[in-house]
């Protein structure tokens, strides 16, 4: 059994590990007991822990085997609060949209574990469509679609105009409540990113959940450390302004998640 780090002994331990940037490849654990914790950018408030999940793309197998990593840590590691974020795009790409859309609508996977499902563009298009924007509907079918109708149960070619019938209601009703953003002490929780120069009151709805450039590429103080997932790497970059979580778990790659508290972040990946 790991034997945990006194609190004085973690501190010196990540003051002499501290260095002047935070990209490059990270160590991603296979398992709740080996997770490496280094110092993060931002901070949370003592007792508070957040787990955010990158885009799960039709990976259920993959996110059911990282809730259980998760549940393990907790069990292992209790603190006073905590709160699971998956960062959107659950459906597309990868074999089962469905189940993953029927997992996480059935409500909080995690016992004693509250959770905040946001919104990814690949959601953004599906509804779009649901509520007659074609061009949407034809961006969802290029970006995967057709194998998430096949994954519902449904025909691949089946006309635009009766997806929202076959759609289960339940289902649809929750893709409609997906949240924009989450905020916790020094982050800010989104799919994609924000636009530099924005307040993030008035952030746009395409940004928050398609933006790469010039977020992904500006070292400005945001306000706040964006932790966001849409702009897939294998290994996650972890800057002195953002954390990003899609490491394409539906082309391949892991499902990644950060473990985020006090001023530490580790990571878990299936």
């Amino acid at each position: 059994m790991r034997r945990p780090l006194r609190r004085p002994a973690m501190r010196a331990a990540l003051d002499a590990a501290a260095i002047a940037t935070f990209n490059g490849p990270r160590e991603m654990a296979a398992s709740a007991g080996t997770i490496r914790f280094l110092r993060a950018p931002g901070r949370l408030p003592r007792g508070r822990r957040v787990y955010a999940i990158g885009d799960i793309h039709g990976c259920r197998d993959k996110l059911t085997a990282l809730h259980l990593l998760i549940a393990a840590d907790f069990a292992a590691r209790p603190t006073g609060s905590a709160v699971l974020v998956h960062l959107g795009d659950y459906i597309d790409q990868g074999p089962d949209s469905a189940g993953v859309v029927a997992l996480l609508s059935a409500g909080p996977p995690i016992p004693g574990i509250g959770v905040v499902n946001l919104l990814g563009d690949h959601e953004r298009m599906l509804l779009d469509a649901l509520n007659g924007d074609r061009a949407a509907a034809t961006d969802w079918l290029w970006a995967g679609g057709k194998d998430a109708l096949s994954s519902w149960g449904l025909d691949p070619d089946l006309p635009r105009e009766q997806w929202a019938a076959a759609l289960p209601p339940g289902q649809v009703a929750w893709l409609r409540g997906l949240a924009l953003t989450h905020r916790e002490g020094d982050y800010l929780f989104v799919h994609a990113g924000i636009r530099p120069g924005v307040p993030l009151a008035v952030q746009s709805r395409e940004d928050l959940t398609t933006m790469r450039h010039p977020f992904l590429s500006t070292e400005q103080d945001l306000g706040v450390v964006v932790v966001h997932g849409h702009s897939s790497s294998p290994s996650v970059p972890i800057g002195a302004n953002r954390i990003g979580l899609d490491t394409g778990a539906g082309i391949g790659g892991k499902l990644t998640c950060a473990v985020l508290e006090d001023d530490v972040v580790g990571l878990l990946a299936v």
